[in-house]
């Protein structure tokens, strides 16, 4: 099997072009998907749902509000700072239907991060959660914020609940601090301010920037991925095919525990699934595992986008493994490498296979897909449709099959390019619109790709290269081993050595049986020559593991 043979037997599915101009803008597309699937469910949370009907009629009263309430002016950005609550989709869908550039903006930002982001986007509006609006409060006075819209957990809910929730939050989980940001508004007011109020539609060009989405600043200074129209729309239409080979429109209900906010979750859940017409159940908080556990044990669901990391933790508790499984049809996977090991777990725990994708917040984000049924275990599976990869040497010579390198995309998915960072883009875009990702990858004769680690993240070992993926992926395959990291260290002999931070289940494991399990499976100069034992992992709010971090920890100790 090829790509060849997936364009011939699913053309519907897997064309080998899209049209990328079809349609001119996102909100073209939203209007007509909350009119045809009006009375469906769109969006889930906490129990309580809202309709395509419902999002359309919300979206459209914080448009008016926006347009007619604030100085705000299409083409001006507006920073949403929520989790995957009902406000977000109102919220990011209002504002691209006032004209507005949507900047995604995590909830956990440390005030540093997000004085940062809000400056460098010149974000004039924000939308924040109650829960950390004290520390939007702090960094207001020096960014260019003149509007502050903010929400709290429960406000979509009825006034029985919505009371009980918050009032939870606020005074007995002490969850909300207390405020004073001038002028701040609440979200319902907002929206009740817009509900009496037209809002004039703003005619976009597809070439126009929808979102301004932040790389996750694990390497440097987080910078602005350009994400056009013509973007999001190219990467949904291209998704859209691939998950309809295995999911019906109108009918599926797909658990959401990845962040909107992230480029994955916001293309899957806000893109692809509403184009749809299906549910997405939107989990808050997804380290809360017996609430999340919780809402699974009350909700059908057919559909499940996660990645690792979650999947590990999950399978790994037993009130998850009793629940009834047998809707379940898809399983996506992105955002980190898929180890062998979690989805050998998930399937046996689940029946249903992990396909993994592969893609960047530069490439709005998949450029690459397991098609269901014909999952290829531990590949990213192929190009999406109107997607062409390559892999390249340190000179830029393009490698043959079977030879790796680092991966380059060319596409209507990737993005414009970094906001006001022209030198940046230009490292990164060459001029004939290769995107060089810094992954390094095989591509077999078949079209699968294999990613075998990121470019700078590479361990040379006595001049071999180590992949910190493969030994990650060995030293996790141990039944007493939970997670892995690792990462090359100095070594007087060798140059570096690899050095494994391990996550155990069993507090007696030393790190000699783990060295004789890796004998028996890694060449010698990928044995880890050194082991330390964590309670957990550095990760990001989305759930990479950051070697950066642990890195940056052995650096330290050498100084």
């Amino acid at each position: 099997m090829n790509l060849e043979f997936f364009q011939e037997r699913y053309p519907e599915n897997y064309p080998a072009n899209i049209d990328p101009d079809k349609y001119e803008s996102v909100v073209e597309i939203f209007n007509g998907f909350v009119k045809r699937f009006a009375d469906r469910p769109a969006f889930s949370c906490l129990g309580q749902t809202l309709t395509y009907a419902e999002l359309d009629r919300q979206s459209a009263a914080f448009a008016a509000y926006l347009q007619n309430e604030t100085t705000l002016q299409a083409g001006d950005r507006i920073a949403v700072q929520l989790p995957n609550i009902l406000q977000y989709p109102i919220v990011v869908f209002g504002a691209m239907r006032a004209g507005m550039v949507v900047v995604n903006t995590n909830p956990l930002y440390t005030e540093r991060e997000m004085e940062h982001q809000f400056n460098d986007a010149g974000a004039k509006a924000l939308v924040v959660l109650a829960n950390m609006a004290d520390k939007a409060e702090s960094v207001l006075p020096n960014t260019g914020i003149k509007h502050v819209i903010v929400t709290n957990v429960g406000d979509m809910h009825g006034t029985v609940k919505r009371v009980l929730i918050n009032s939870v939050l606020k005074y007995v989980k002490k969850e909300v601090p207390s405020v004073n940001i001038p002028g701040a508004l609440p979200l319902r007011k907002a929206l009740s301010m817009g509900a009496g109020k037209s809002f004039t539609p703003v005619a976009a060009d597809r070439n126009d920037v929808a979102v301004l989405q932040y790389t996750g600043g694990t390497t440097g200074v987080a910078k602005g991925a350009m994400l056009t129209h013509r973007n999001l729309i190219s990467n949904m239409m291209q998704c859209h095919g691939l998950f309809n080979m295995i999911l019906d429109e109108g009918k599926e209900s797909v658990i959401a525990p990845l962040p909107l906010y992230h480029i994955y979750a916001f293309t899957v859940h806000c893109m692809v699934m509403l184009q749809t017409g299906n549910h997405s159940i939107l989990i808050p908080n997804p380290r809360d595992i017996p609430g999340f556990i919780k809402t699974l044990q009350t909700n059908e669901f057919s559909g499940f986008v996660g990645l690792n990391t979650l999947f590990v933790a999950l399978c790994g508790n037993e009130s998850f493994r009793a629940l009834d499984f047998s809707k379940l049809k898809l399983t996506i996977s992105g955002g980190m490498a898929l180890t062998k090991d979690a989805a050998d777990q998930w399937k046996q725990v689940t029946g249903c296979e992990i396909a993994e994708g592969y893609g960047m917040t530069e490439t709005s984000p998949v450029v690459s897909f397991n098609p269901p049924g014909y999952v290829k275990l531990g590949t990213i599976g192929m190009p999406v449709s109107s997607t062409a990869c390559k892999v390249i040497d340190e000179e830029g010579t393009e490698q043959p099959i079977g030879e790796p390198g680092e991966l380059c995309v060319q596409g209507p998915q990737v993005m414009k390019g970094y906001w006001q960072r022209p030198e940046a883009t230009a490292e990164t875009i060459t001029v004939d619109g290769w995107l060089k990702t810094g992954d390094m990858a095989v591509i077999s004769e078949d079209g699968y790709m294999k990613i075998v680690d990121r470019k700078k993240d590479m361990i040379i070992v006595s001049g071999f290269n180590v992949y910190p993926n493969e030994v990650e992926d060995v030293v996790v395959s141990h039944p007493d081993i939970m997670e892995a990291a690792a990462i090359g260290v100095p070594d007087a002999k060798s140059s570096e050595a690899v050095k494994v931070f391990v996550v155990s289940k069993n507090e007696n494991l030393t790190a000699a049986e783990i060295k004789d399990f890796c004998r028996e499976r890694l060449t010698g100069y990928k044995v880890p020559r050194h082991i330390e034992f964590r309670d957990e992992l550095p990760k990001t709010n989305v759930g990479k593991i950051l070697r950066r971090e642990l890195r940056d920890e052995e650096l330290a100790k050498q100084s």
